[in-house]
């Protein structure tokens, strides 16, 4: 009888450790989203149903082998370019244009792009010789910059230094060495000023904010100061789980979504914090643990930038709940409401479960 699918198709490969850490956060997530939400659940039954999507998305990549991921991968970053720029002419959103209405779902083009960048460095730097030359640096540069300036432009800057940051690790992990980083970093410093001068003006009020939230604790700082309010409250050990004063008197602002670690260290107070980031440094070991143990250079540079990009989610979001970063819009990682982002991370994990699963063999 011939064969409907792919040979490709068949049981799934995932990674037990893997898959074991992310139900973990997942699970703990909705326990915190059903306080942050205000007991609703409504909220958290949409939040099953969007992570449930995730995860299904995720058993699917796992079964495709990385050779016809690296095949796709020219393919999602041309229809993600795409995207980006119909957003100029379609874009929806509130003051911005980040969405794509297609009628029965809105989809940010932006969040395909997380994923679509590092691949497409992979696969352009796979077949180079490493660490890669000027010329190969400089392609890989474009290759990360156009994305990430028409992501800026919607306005949406949080999103575009996520995209620029997942590059710039596939590029480290490709051998760029830190002190040519480090200049890159220093030629991004010296270009703050031009930077300034383009920004909105909601964004530069994000960073006087972070610079002085006291200079207006009733506008603009009333954000990052309620948050950092809940975060001291919570103490060593948390005023207890649906016990937060801050969240449920409706001080802080986005509690369910960009600052529910707010919600968190209130409630589950500093142990409930270090918990929580040690099995998110448990995840990206496994999957730095993944992309040293991947068959081909490809699909090692895929699974570390995917690895380190998760890390600088849950950094920023976590510097940006306790002042020490501006306010970005970063969600914290598959504990926040919210759709697209949390599909888009599963999806990625579901690339290093493909890896894992044609792993090379150690004995």
């Amino acid at each position: 009888m011939k064969r409907l699918l792919p040979a490709w198709v068949g049981a799934p490969r995932l990674d037990p450790v893997l898959l074991s850490l992310l139900m973990l956060i997942i699970g703990f997530g909705l326990v915190v989203l059903y306080s942050a939400s205000g007991q609703n659940m409504v909220v958290v039954k949409q939040q099953v149903a969007r992570l449930g999507f995730g995860l299904v998305v995720m058993l699917v990549i796992s079964q495709v082998p990385p050779r016809v991921l690296k095949a796709w991968t020219p393919w999602l970053y041309g229809i993600g370019i795409v995207m980006l720029l119909a957003t100029w002419v379609l874009g929806v959103g509130r003051g911005t244009q980040r969405w794509l209405d297609l009628g029965l779902l809105r989809f940010q083009p932006s969040e395909l792009m997380k994923l679509a960048v590092p691949m497409m460095v992979a696969w352009y730097l796979h077949p180079k010789v490493l660490p890669p030359t000027w010329k190969a640096v400089g392609i890989a540069l474009g290759i990360l910059l156009i994305p990430t300036l028409l992501i800026a432009r919607q306005p949406d800057l949080g999103t575009a230094l996520l995209v620029a940051a997942s590059g710039i690790f596939t590029l480290y992990l490709a051998g760029l060495r830190w002190r040519v980083l480090f200049g890159f970093a220093g030629m991004a410093t010296a270009a703050a000023p031009v930077l300034w001068l383009v920004m909105k003006e909601y964004q530069r009020n994000r960073v006087r904010t972070f610079l002085n939230p006291e200079a207006d604790p009733l506008g603009h700082g009333w954000n990052i100061i309620q948050s950092k309010i809940a975060v001291g409250s919570g103490g060593l050990t948390g005023k207890g789980w649906l016990n937060g004063t801050q969240s449920h008197l409706e001080f802080v602002p986005e509690r369910h979504t960009d600052f529910i670690l707010a919600v968190l260290s209130e409630e589950f107070g500093l142990i409930g914090v270090i918990l929580l980031m040690l099995v998110y440094l448990l995840l990206v070991a496994r999957g730095l643990y993944v992309a040293s143990i991947a068959r081909d250079t490809g699909a090692r540079l895929l699974a570390g930038a995917l690895s380190l990009t998760f890390f600088v989610y849950v950094l920023v979001n976590g510097g940006m709940v306790s002042g020490v970063l501006p306010v970005v819009g970063v969600p914290l990682p598959l504990i926040s409401y919210g759709g697209t982002s949390a599909v888009t991370l599963l999806a990625g994990f579901g690339m290093m479960m493909s890896i894992y699963g044609h792993r090379k063999f150690i004995r």
